[in-house]
């Protein structure tokens, strides 16, 4: 996710400047009729639209709990992604058999730890729609990149040749049956967080709902005028209807913009960050420096 320090105001007023413009013309053309045709007979009393925008701020609230929890999920997921991966990272570098120094162990930790970076940036990239192979040569070995070739779900076959790294760790002699079984348990968390994550991308945020708050909203704004305009005139009912439905769509637009929060976008939870930290803390492990993937940039900042 990638956000500036400070919102510019052209941001914001450009996620809703279609319904602003809208809003605007309709108030003008009221203003138009009130004036020269004496539409002055058309007023509403100020509590019905009052009692409307009590009732659409509420659902309005409701949906935007129900879309920040959805967002709130999805970072508590890779929250535990960065632990599981720094857990997983400890048990390779420290579980194994100490007694064996030889280049075989010491290249199994640096590919095992690698690929565990790898599996970071490939989630993060399929759960964007982007290609989950782009930039991993880096990281993984050559039978590594071979082997994900043949799969469609990249992190899924990473996870796999874990598995198999381990068995063959088990057979070496290199960790016993117990730590198998613990490093096996780390893994199991980290299939159940992409899990989680793919069910919140693919899980559906219900279009009915959303489609009939906003089709009250336009009701909402439609009648506003008519009591507006016996309470500020014809001249001022105009910023005070704008101002009224700014609050309105912004809300909205956030709730829309929170529900979905693997779609790359501005909201969307900082995955490329959280990998940037994965690869500079996993690298430690194996004294290595981390390349970053995140942008060297004065004006923007990723949201850890």
């Amino acid at each position: 996710m990638l956000l500036r320090k400070n919102i510019p105001i052209h941001y914001i007023i450009g996620k809703i400047k279609v319904e602003l413009l809208t809003i605007t013309i309709y108030a003008l053309a009221i203003a138009a009729l009130y004036e020269y045709f004496n539409l002055s007979r058309i007023v509403l009393p100020l509590s019905v639209p009052m009692i409307m925008g009590t009732v659409i701020s509420l659902l309005l609230a409701f949906r935007s709990n129900q879309a920040y929890d959805r967002w709130w999920e999805a970072r508590t997921v890779w929250g535990a992604i960065v632990n599981d991966s720094r857990t997983l990272a400890r048990q390779i570098k420290t579980l194994s058999k100490e007694a064996y120094q030889g280049d075989d162990l010491f290249f199994f930790k640096q590919r095992f730890i690698k690929r565990q970076i790898a599996w970071c940036y490939s989630l993060c990239k399929t759960l964007r729609n982007q290609n989950a192979e782009e930039g991993l040569d880096r990281l993984l070995a050559k039978r590594d990149t071979q082997h994900i070739s043949n799969y469609s779900n990249i992190p899924m076959a990473l996870l796999e040749s874990h598995g198999h790294d381990i068995q063959q760790a088990l057979e070496n002699g290199w960790v016993n049956e117990y730590q198998q079984v613990e490093i096996d348990k780390t893994l199991t968390r980290l299939c159940d967080a992409m899990g989680k994550c793919e069910r919140i991308k693919n899980t559906i945020f219900p279009a009915t709902y959303g489609l009939y708050i906003h089709f009250s909203l336009i009701f909402f704004f439609t009648l506003l005028p008519f009591a507006l305009i016996e309470v500020f005139g014809v001249l001022l009912f105009i910023p005070a209807l704008v101002a009224i439905a700014t609050v309105f769509f912004l809300i909205e637009k956030m709730a829309i913009h929170l529900q979905d929060p693997f779609e790359n976008k501005p909201t969307d939870t900082p995955m490329t960050a959280i990998c940037a930290t994965i690869e500079r803390d996993l690298k430690q492990v194996i004294n290595e420096t981390a390349q970053s993937a995140v942008p060297k940039n004065k004006k923007e900042f990723y949201l850890l």
